[in-house]
Parts: structure tokens; C-alpha cells; sequence
């Protein structure tokens, strides 16, 4: 017989099991519409690959999750795609979200499917594929995509797989009469978990109120290693964390996970998905719900497609419309009051309580708490309830997070003792709401900063390299221009330059020797003998043109150095340019001069002979 240990707390709600067990699971039909969320799990929400008016098969991919965590979204029947908008999804506030509307054509053609025989003979990642691509998500909680829940950390062996059929909560019997009926496909989808996973130890852990499930499950597991866990019933004894204690003796840490005490919890809805996606190849398009509550003349269990209006599922049990108080999604304990019953079914859908006014009462007010510590004594996490509902109201976040707010499960077990009415699980799903708006909040502000501060830091890397880049023209003009002066002084300290002044004395000597030369010619009637004119020094004019050319190129260059780099003597470079410019120019006239009067010259004397 398998150990079991107790956990801290809990509470023995009336169950209300039997209104809905008296008959079996039922077909709940084909609705007139199918709307299909497209976020019906944690995670991202998938993304249509369909568009309106495209007609679809049963089991075709319909919508999928890119990237990120999440799975894909099939259509549970054959028709055409009427929409793709915004409809009421199941959630407390009452929100709408995107919503693929299909219309069903009748056909019910299925679209092609590739069951698999033999698993074993894959790899696991192709098993872990076809798990994925079939849309599976834990059916009991908050729908955590299968495939990532059964590939744990490398560092984080599973030695014990369990499958939860506790089912705890009241009215609630959709995995009891799973177990009763589909016994076989329960332990199917267990076995190939554990080949998956490898575990040392299999366990069923089953609440003793569910005798049925029990023996049909013994039956199931004959011959195999699997153990068959009867555990007394207490609520929460269901929930992920407490079946594990009472299963393993072992507690989950604070903020931690299953996995790291080497334990996996999957529920039983999720292992007859497994099994149907892969000896089957049929993806997850239907769950069974149940239908409850005194408004119902016909309560019980229906195997519903996804997306199938609750409106739908009520009138199948024969709702009394009049009767009708409350309608209920979930558990009383959990659940949450439906504000229309316009939404559909999803994945993680498992009962619907439609209660007159007497089975579920509204809530008297909210008294004064009077200290009185049964919530404390209730709590299955061993939490302060009190003192977290205190810091909560005064939007003590910080402090309330300090208490471990997260550990709380929400089961509602301290709401439900409370003499004085107060509906604590509200004040504690506010406070994390609030806590993880500023966690998102102050992620954007984080991201936001390190946007910033990369931006800044690129921005003064490419000014260095621009001033680098400033420094190294600097210094290369500046090392060009010291080259041309050194070859200056080279040329000067070599007697290549000329004086300027000299030559220009030179030149002004010339012309006034040739203007006397005329002036006494004209006073001269009738020479004798022509005069004796001074012959121009060719050579001489020629190396001054040479090395004024020479200063004129040298400035220029400096000057344009001085330009490149915005230097504060670019003005004066240019009045020296224009003077060189001048002296070459006026060089050059006077070897031009001197050339064609030393070629007028012997001409000249020819004539006077």
C-alpha cells in the first residue's frame, strides 16, 4: 500500500458530486457557430493562418504561436471561416479577445492524420513535436503547454510522474467520469508520458469518494508498474502542490516548481489528449465538461468541442432559464461568475454551474475582520491570510510579496471559513495583478534605460572616431606641410631660392637702362656708329621664373593644407598666393621681353651696316 502524508489546513466543502454522475458522458452536439480564442493557454496567444470565407477541415491547423511559448489552435469541425473579430472569452473580468468564428458546414470531414503505431520507435523530441502540434495544455489549471511542462531542466531528473485524478473540488466531476469510461486512454497517455520522462514511480492519486474511477482504474493499470493512490478527501487535496506532499512526503519550495524536487503532476484530461494525438494523430479539439447545478433538469457530462458556446452546452442539459441565479464557470470554490453565456468552451473548460438563488446565495457584506485565525488554520500553504489581506487593501504590495503572496493558490479555503464575509481571494488576486503590472511596468522602464544608455554609449563611441579621425588629418597635413618646408629650407640653404627683392631690383635696373638707352637714340641724329646695347641675361631670368613658379607652388599648397583643416591664416595664405601669382606672371613678361629683343638684335645691326 503506498505512504501517504497529510498537508497543512483544508476544508470539507459539501461536494455535490452525484448531480452529475447519475448518467453517463454524453455528445453535446454540433453547435450552429464554433468560436475559437485564439489565447486559451499560458503564454503567447496564437496568430490566425486562416482567413475568412477559407473553408477548413476537422483537426486543421488554424491558428499557431510563432514564437514564444504556446500551441496551436484547430478547428473542431469542417466549415468556413466566418470571422476573425473580437467575442466574449471566458475570464473574470467578462473582456472580449480575438476569436476565430467558425461556421460548421455538417460534414464533419476530417482533414489528414498521421497516427502513430509504434512511439517507441521515435526519437522523444518527435513524440514531445506531435504533442505540440496536437494543442495540447494541461486541461485542469491555468493550461501550460504539455510539451515544455515534459521536457523538464537538463539538472532536474523526474523520479516520480503523477497523474492527478483528485478532482477535489465540488460539483466539478468531468475527470471522474473520464476515469470511469475511458479508463484505457487515460493509462495509454500516462505510459507514454513516462517513456517520455523516465520516472522511477508512476501514481494515480484518486480522491476515496470516486469508487468507480478507482476500480476502473485498477483495472486499467493490471500488470503494469503504475500505482493506484487512494487519498482521503479533503479540499484542496487536488491541488499540484498538496498532492504532492501527500503523495511523496515532500513539500514543493517557496517560488519554486514540481521539477525541483524531482516530482511531475499532469492531469487526467491531458493524458487522454497524449494518447489520442499520437495512436491517433487526432490534435485536441474537444474536453469533456460538465454541465451542473439545480437550474438543470438534465445535469452530466458532455464531450464538447472546443469553442462550443455555453449557451449551447445549458440548453443540452435543459436549463430553466427562470431559474437561473448565478451561472458559474469552474468550481465554487475557484470559478468565477460568468457575466453572459455567449462564451465558448476552451481548453482548460471543465464545469459550468448554472445554481438558483438558493444552492449558491450572494455573498453577505463584508464585515470587519475580528482576528479570529481560522483563515490561517485553513490555509493549505501554511500563509497568513490576515496579513496579507491587510496589506493588500492598503496596497502594501511590497509587503505583502515579503509574505509570499505568490505561494497562495487561490483555492479559496480561507474565504470560504471567514465569519466575517470577506472575500480574501479577491484582495490577493488584486495585489498580484498590481504587483505584476508594476514588474511589467518597471521591465519596460529597465529596457527603456539600457535602449538609452546604449544609444549614448554609441553615440560617444562615434564621436571619438570621428575626432580620431579629425586628429589623424591634422596630423597628416600637418606632417605635409613640414615636409614642404624642410624641402624649402633645403632648397634655400642650396642657393636654389633667389632673393625677391633683388631680382626685382634687377629687373627695374633693365628697364631703366632700356628707356635711357631709347631716350638717347632719339637725341642722336646720325650716329656714327650704332651704340653699344647691354645684352640681356637670359639665364638669369629664367632661373628667377624657375623659382618663382617654385614659391608660388609651395604657397598654394600651404594653402590648401590650411583650408582642408579651417586653419585661422587661410586669409592671409591667399593675399601670399596672389602675390606670387603677380611675380610669376610679371617674370615671365620680362624673359618674354628679353627673348624677342635678343632675337630683334642682329637684325637690327644688318640694317645700320
Amino acid at each position: 500500500m503506498t505512504q501517504l502524508w497529510d498537508f497543512s489546513g483544508g476544508i470539507h466543502p459539501p461536494e455535490h458530486k452525484d448531480i452529475s454522475t447519475a448518467r453517463p458522458i454524453r455528445d453535446a452536439g454540433m453547435s450552429a457557430q464554433l468560436v475559437l480564442p485564439l489565447q486559451q493557454h499560458i503564454g503567447g496567444p496564437a496568430e490566425a493562418i486562416v482567413e475568412v470565407g477559407e473553408r477548413v477541415l476537422k483537426g486543421q491547423k488554424i491558428a499557431d504561436v510563432k514564437t514564444g511559448m504556446g500551441v496551436p489552435v484547430h478547428a473542431p469541425t469542417s466549415g468556413v471561416i466566418e470571422s476573425i473579430a473580437d467575442f466574449p472569452v471566458p475570464h473574470p473580468s467578462g473582456m472580449a479577445d480575438r476569436c476565430i468564428t467558425l461556421k460548421p458546414d455538417g460534414e464533419d470531414q476530417w482533414c489528414q492524420r498521421s497516427p502513430v503505431a509504434d512511439y517507441r520507435s521515435l526519437e522523444r523530441d518527435e513524440v514531445l513535436q506531435i504533442i505540440r502540434d496536437a494543442g495540447i495544455s494541461g486541461m485542469g489549471g491555468a493550461g501550460f503547454p504539455t510539451n515544455i511542462k515534459l521536457r523538464p531542466p537538463r539538472d532536474r531528473k523526474v523520479s516520480t510522474l503523477i497523474l492527478n485524478g483528485a478532482e477535489c473540488e465540488p460539483y466539478i466531476t468531468a475527470d471522474d467520469m473520464t476515469m470511469r469510461e475511458k479508463a484505457d486512454e487515460v493509462v495509454a497517455g500516462l505510459k507514454i508520458m513516462a517513456w517520455i520522462l523516465r520516472p522511477e514511480r508512476c501514481v494515480i492519486g484518486i480522491e476515496d469518494n470516486k469508487p468507480e474511477a478507482i476500480a476502473a482504474l485498477r483495472k486499467a493499470t493490471e500488470g503494469t508498474q503504475t500505482e493506484i493512490a487512494v487519498v482521503p478527501t479533503k479540499y484542496p487535496s487536488g491541488g499540484e502542490k498538496q498532492l504532492i506532499q501527500i503523495l511523496t512526503g515532500m513539500e514543493v519550495p517557496s517560488g519554486g516548481i514540481p521539477a525541483d524536487i524531482g516530482v511531475m503532476c499532469q492531469n487526467i484530461g491531458t493524458a487522454v489528449a497524449v494518447a489520442n494525438a499520437v495512436l491517433e494523430g487526432t490534435p485536441l479539439i474537444s474536453r469533456i465538461v460538465t454541465i451542473t447545478g439545480e437550474a438543470v433538469r438534465e445535469p452530466g457530462n458532455f464531450e464538447t468541442l472546443i469553442g462550443t458556446p455555453i449557451e449551447h452546452l445549458l440548453g443540452q442539459a435543459g436549463v430553466n432559464q427562470d431559474a437561473v441565479s448565478r451561472l458559474v464557470l469552474g468550481g465554487p470554490m475557484m470559478g468565477y461568475t460568468l457575466t453572459t453565456e455567449a462564451v465558448p468552451v476552451i481548453k482548460t473548460t471543465n464545469c459550468v454551474i448554472a445554481a438558483t438563488a438558493a444552492e449558491l446565495p450572494a455573498p453577505p457584506p463584508e464585515q470587519p475582520c475580528i482576528r479570529c485565525g481560522q483563515c490561517a488554520e485553513a490555509c493549505p500553504m501554511e500563509l497568513l491570510p490576515q496579513q496579507l489581506f491587510w496589506h493588500a487593501k492598503a496596497t502594501e504590495f511590497e509587503k505583502a510579496e515579503h509574505l509570499n503572496l505568490f505561494d497562495c493558490i487561490e483555492c479559496g479555503a480561507c474565504s470560504y471559513v471567514c465569519p466575517s464575509s470577506i472575500p480574501l481571494v479577491q484582495y490577493y488576486r488584486f495585489a498580484k495583478g498590481e504587483i505584476r503590472a508594476q514588474q511589467a511596468e518597471q521591465l519596460k522602464a529597465d529596457r527603456a534605460r539600457e535602449r538609452f544608455e546604449a544609444r549614448q554609449e554609441r553615440l560617444e563611441r562615434e564621436q571619438q572616431e570621428k575626432e580620431l579621425r579629425r586628429k589623424e588629418r591634422a596630423q597628416a597635413a600637418a606632417e605635409a606641410a613640414a615636409k614642404k618646408q624642410a624641402e624649402a629650407e633645403k632648397a634655400a640653404a642650396e642657393g636654389q631660392a633667389v632673393d625677391e627683392r633683388a631680382a626685382k631690383s634687377a629687373l627695374v635696373e633693365q628697364a631703366l637702362a632700356r628707356k635711357k638707352a631709347k631716350a638717347q637714340a632719339s637725341q642722336s641724329p646720325a650716329p656714327s656708329a650704332p651704340p653699344t646695347e647691354e645684352k640681356p641675361d637670359i639665364e638669369a631670368l629664367e632661373k628667377q621664373l624657375e623659382q618663382a613658379r617654385s614659391k608660388l607652388e609651395t604657397m598654394q599648397g600651404m594653402l590648401d593644407d590650411a583650408k582642408a583643416q579651417q586653419a585661422d591664416n587661410v586669409e592671409k595664405l591667399e593675399r601670399a598666393v596672389a602675390k606670387n601669382h603677380d611675380r610669376v606672371q610679371r617674370a615671365e613678361e620680362a624673359l618674354s621681353e628679353a627673348r624677342e629683343k635678343l632675337a630683334a638684335g642682329p637684325t637690327e645691326s644688318q640694317t645700320t651696316h
